[in-house]
């Protein structure tokens, strides 16, 4: 069996596994060590199981622990503990809190300030599951109580919540650089005007929504908190975002540096505040290790995958048919948006990132296309899926912290929301200026 065949064997068992809902890490750790042993033993064009153990261990112990050991994933821990202690320490809503202030007299005021609450939530924490699990928790119920639309309610946190894979420091943009070998700074840069331009996107089918239908969200009188107050109790969550975005546009920090100083400024605040008790602060110390030990697993065993892809040789056949078949542009980029909305549709983002990124790399730097651009494609497009049906996570977790309204109603509140979506990924595609001007600038 010739190693181009073992690939793709292992690919399809890949993806059956993943759809049995087998975790990530183990599947790709164990196909990919049995593909890289079968490759191997067949090399000879025999059957010599003895001259593929050796080497095979070799490449499984060192990809993980290279993986492990490298400088760039040591910021993982370091912003997923910033995102628990901001959340223990009540960092992390405030914004929300300030929103609702301002926005609540408006027509359907407090949805539009569930969307901004999450896209400062995802400025601080990276992760859009997270998000959308903690503030489904505080703005479903609020809204269900003023009587808005159920779909409308939850559908606004949903969408709202994927703004975090976008949004700077993004997990998937880390994950992103790390096995694509980009700059982790410039793809977080990258991310602000998109991330921008998506927020507005859902705001503005907030207001299209309530404005056809002026039920979905009653008007809410104001609640007789200061608007200045509001204002000035958000600066934690500005402060720590000003320090990220900044510190890395302005050179003073690189992306670990900045997640270090924020993880420290968030304890300080919290402490100063007295947010955040000793007791809380041991709570998001163990969130944070739970969740990166599963992240490194996730990582660890993608690059024993990406390995074994690369020593079947079905990359660079992939590219190989590509080139021949001289696509143009827009043609290439509408088979890639439709794989990845295809594959979103049914896996995880983490999954559908380590499974396609071994054939898109060598087919967009073949293309001589700008691979921070295209990790923002790609984030977009992962972000698509967490709330496409049938299997879209964000979907699934607002369901499941508010267990009054049906998944069915939620995707239905949702697909109102895709159009945007998709259009801001046809303006990022056509004008790739929006992803590259920011980091194109320091």
């Amino acid at each position: 069996m010739d190693p181009m065949t073992i690939g793709l064997v292992a690919l399809v068992v890949v993806l059956v596994l993943l759809a049995m809902r087998v975790p990530i890490a183990f599947t790709l750790a164990a196909v990919a060590s049995v593909g890289t042993f079968l490759v191997y033993a067949t090399r000879t064009g025999g059957w010599m199981p003895e001259r593929a153990l050796n080497p095979t261990s070799s490449v499984v112990f060192a990809n993980f622990f290279d993986l492990v050991h490298s400088y760039d994933l040591s910021m993982v821990p370091l912003f997923v503990a910033l995102g628990n202690i901001a959340f223990y320490a009540g960092i992390t809503t405030r914004i929300y809190d300030a929103a609702a202030v301002w926005l609540r007299p408006l027509p359907g005021g407090v949805a539009m300030a569930s969307v901004m609450g999450c896209g400062g939530f995802s400025a601080i924490s990276g992760s859009s599951i997270a998000c959308a699990s903690t503030m489904g928790r505080i703005c479903v119920p609020e809204m269900m109580r003023m009587g808005y639309d159920p779909r409308l309610a939850t559908a606004s946190v949903a969408v709202g919540g994927t703004l975090g894979s976008l949004i700077p420091p993004s997990v998937l943009f880390i994950l992103y650089g790390i096995f694509t070998e980009t700059s982790i700074a410039q793809l977080f840069l990258a991310g602000i005007l998109p991330g921008l331009l998506s927020l507005a996107g859902m705001l503005l089918v907030i207001a299209w929504w309530v404005g056809r239908d002026p039920a979905a969200a009653p008007k809410a009188a104001r609640d007789g908190a200061s608007r200045t107050e509001a204002a000035i109790a958000a600066w934690p969550a500005v402060l720590l975002f000003v320090v990220i975005v900044g510190g890395i546009y302005g050179g003073i920090f690189t992306a670990t540096e900045a997640a270090a100083v924020c993880v420290v400024l968030t304890t300080l605040i919290g402490v100063v505040q007295r947010r955040l008790t000793f007791a809380h602060f041991i709570m998001a110390i163990r969130e944070s290790l739970t969740q990166t030990a599963a992240i490194f697993l996730i990582a660890g065993a993608a690059k024993i995958f990406v390995s074994f892809v690369a020593l079947t040789g079905i990359a660079g056949a992939v590219v190989g048919m590509v080139e021949d078949a001289q696509l143009s542009f827009l043609t290439l980029m509408l088979v890639l948006v439709l794989i990845y909305l295809v594959l979103g549709m049914f896996l995880d983002p983490i999954g559908i990132m380590v499974l396609t990124l071994p054939f898109m790399v060598p087919l967009i730097e073949g293309y001589g296309l700008n691979l921070i651009w295209f990790g923002v494609i790609v984030v977009k497009l992962l972000e698509i899926g967490l709330i496409t049906p049938p299997v879209g996570l964000n979907v699934f977790v607002v369901g499941n912290v508010t267990r009054d309204v049906g998944i069915g109603q939620i995707f239905s509140g949702v697909s109102r929301f895709l159009f945007v979506d998709l259009l801001v990924l046809v303006l990022l595609i056509l004008f790739p200026i929006i992803s590259t001007l920011i980091p194109g600038s320091m």
